[in-house]
């Protein structure tokens, strides 16, 4: 979920689109880096290893792409072992989640089928951190998708009354307010489905998933909520540049890297994870 100040204006001044009005915002061929993967993802002759036998898949939030502010993330996760892809969907996530996530689906099925691994592992950002619950909840998802971390993910919404109308431009805005019919839906009865391990990873700082604390889940032995600044008092990162942020990427590695979601426990601090 993504509103227009100040993180909106923010990434659409990266963009290029800075002062364009909300109609025009969805746009996909306006923006110069759709359909560019982030650096070290989408080689499809990459073949998983026994140490990461689950390809890496990067979900992109709304109004991003598949590269736009996912560099850092995709970089770490290639130097880390693993083989990394990243999709764009739903016309910069703008159209109906329910559609996004088939989209998601679709994509999952091509990365396994082009490494023959037997599951992914998912990672998302804001919209990207909620929606692959959809698809593992109604798509056939569980059965495929080892951890999902999300980075600021808008599981419950936003309670910001400046988020961006619903509407033909952009109709998972609607979709990610707080109390919406998709959210109450997703979220009942469960909201950890399936035989998958779920990381939520926050920041007070954040001023379109309102409260911060709506991206977390209800707790259980296979979900872990993590607040950047429960570590490190001093970490500023805002839902925008979560996804570059060292300490952010530190426990997506964690949670990737080990049995269940990221450990509370791990020493893990402002400079990432001490050795």
């Amino acid at each position: 979920m993504t509103r227009l100040a100040p993180a909106v204006v923010l990434v659409l001044a990266l963009l290029g689109l800075a002062g364009a009005p909300a109609s025009a915002v969805p746009l996909a061929g306006d923006y110069p880096t759709w359909g560019l993967p982030p650096a070290g993802a989408n080689d499809w002759s990459c073949r998983p290893t026994a140490d990461r036998p689950f390809p890496a898949v990067i979900v992109h939030g709304t109004f991003g792409d598949q590269k736009s502010l996912l560099d850092r993330l995709s970089l770490a996760l290639r130097d880390d072992g693993y083989c990394v892809y990243s999709l764009d969907y739903g016309n910069r996530g703008t159209g109906p989640i329910e559609e996004s996530a088939a989209q998601l689906d679709a994509f999952v099925d091509e990365v396994l089928a082009a490494t023959g691994a037997a599951r992914v592992q998912l990672v998302g950002h804001s919209q990207g951190g909620m929606m692959p619950r959809y698809y593992i909840k109604n798509l056939g998802g569980d059965g495929l998708v080892e951890d999902l971390v999300g980075l600021a993910p808008s599981n419950h919404g936003t309670a910001n009354p400046g988020a961006l109308a619903s509407g033909d431009s952009c109709v998972s805005c609607g979709q990610q307010a707080t109390g919406s019919e998709f959210l109450t839906a997703l979220n009942t009865p469960d909201e950890t489905p399936g035989d998958v391990d779920y990381t939520q990873v926050v920041t007070t700082f954040d001023e379109v998933v309102v409260p911060y604390t709506s991206g977390f889940l209800a707790a259980d032995p296979r979900s872990t909520d993590i607040t950047l600044q429960d570590r490190c008092p001093a970490e500023a990162t805002e839902h925008l540049l979560i996804p570059t942020s060292t300490q952010a990427i530190a426990w997506v590695l964690d949670a990737f890297d080990r049995e269940g979601p990221a450990d509370p426990t791990a020493p893990i601090g402002c400079a990432g994870r001490v050795s």
